[in-house]
């Protein structure tokens, strides 16, 4: 997911990413260890994701803060 598309989602929507893509890496470590999976990219790219959207949500969070200068 581009991080553009990210950035239009509230934060309920993307705390709801974040935790479906980290069931999704979850479930991607079980089949690996099982010799399942064939793309091991994909854990990665799923990782890279989680970062993002964890990135633009606390992004979010600093801009609603007033700030410490005066």
């Amino acid at each position: 997911m581009k991080a553009k598309e990210l950035k239009i989602k509230s934060e309920a929507e993307l705390k709801k990413i974040v935790f479906s893509d980290r069931e999704k890496l979850r479930v991607l470590r079980f089949d690996l260890a099982a010799g399942k999976v064939k793309n091991v990219k994909e854990m990665r790219n799923r990782r890279k994701d989680i970062a993002k959207i964890l990135t633009i949500l606390n992004q979010k969070k600093h801009k609603n803060l007033p700030s410490a200068e005066p």
